[in-house]
């Protein structure tokens, strides 16, 4: 039976279609004129602004991009260093997580107390760069990646999760003989595929977006991550020499500075509109956890 709603029930679901329409359209707008404004050329992108003139368009941006060993080089190591620093994160998250879920851990109180006041508290810029420095990892990749593997709050969100799996079938586990060990792989585990692929899917991102750390930490050029490559581009408004021929004029390189602009915003997002597609029916699931616990 269909129950159709009442008058002013239309009319707040009406008001609520129309605020996230405007919401919509708000994203979309800014990423569509990056996506269009990445394949224009470059002086009719100038003089014109968006156009749907076809002879407009071009991929000479693509190209430049493409064509630039600074710029692979960096999407090359922005990728190593998101994939490393997600294991690295989830597997911390996931290890530290399961045993302040278990009740009848000893010292469970104490170590969530350690953990949340340096959600509050931290030794400042120049105390972690020494201490980076002390540890020999400056200007390597574990700078990047192990300062910032432990995230309170991904282990939080584990802890939550595991907490919201039965007890009773680690009970029958017991009872069959099963160790805490094969608890945690083969019933623990396959049941935590939503929480695993959220931790995974923000510590990706948060580690993609990421530029401060490399630089901070990283003298040599050739670790540099796409995004600190990136930001030379967008806010210092510097173009790799090597990205233009030394025939160009300086009047060309600032023609062709806001096309590699747009194309460079393109390709680094890449890689995030490509997995979240592949994430998102464990998304929901995962992300709800913090809400209802």
């Amino acid at each position: 039976m269909n129950i159709k709603p009442a008058r002013l029930d239309r009319v707040v679901l009406t008001i609520i279609y129309i605020l996230l329409t405007l919401a919509v359209l708000l994203v979309l707008g800014p990423l569509l004129y990056v996506v269009v404004a990445s394949f224009m050329e470059p002086t009719a992108l100038l003089n014109k602004g968006i156009s749907f003139n076809l002879a407009d368009y071009s991929v000479e941006g693509y190209k430049l991009i493409l064509g630039n060993e600074a710029m692979l080089r960096g999407f090359i190591n922005a990728i190593y260093y998101s994939a490393v620093f997600t294991i690295v994160t989830v597997l911390i998250s996931v290890f530290a997580g399961y045993p302040l879920s278990i009740d009848d851990f000893v010292g469970k109180k104490g170590f969530m107390t350690l953990f949340i006041i340096t959600m509050f508290f931290g030794g400042g810029l120049i105390p972690t760069f020494l201490v980076v420095k002390q540890l020999g990892m400056l200007n390597t990749v574990w700078a990047i990646i192990l300062p910032t593997a432990i995230n309170v709050w991904n282990i939080i969100l584990a802890r939550t999760f595991f907490k919201g799996i039965p007890k009773e079938l680690k009970e029958a586990a017991k009872v069959d003989g099963a160790s805490e060990q094969v608890i945690f792989l083969r019933i623990v585990m396959p049941l935590s595929k939503p929480i695993l692929f959220v931790l995974a899917l923000y510590a990706f991102v948060g580690q993609w977006n990421s530029y401060f750390d490399a630089m901070i930490y990283l003298e040599d050029q050739k670790l540099y991550p796409l995004q600190l490559v990136l930001r030379s581009i967008l806010i210092q408004n510097q173009v790799d020499p090597g990205m233009i021929t030394d025939r160009l004029a300086m009047a060309e390189m600032k023609r062709l500075s806001e096309i590699i602009k747009y194309a460079s915003i393109v390709i680094s997002s890449l890689p995030l509109l490509v997995m979240y597609p592949f994430f998102q029916k464990y998304f929901e699931k995962g992300v709800m956890v913090g809400s209802l616990k």
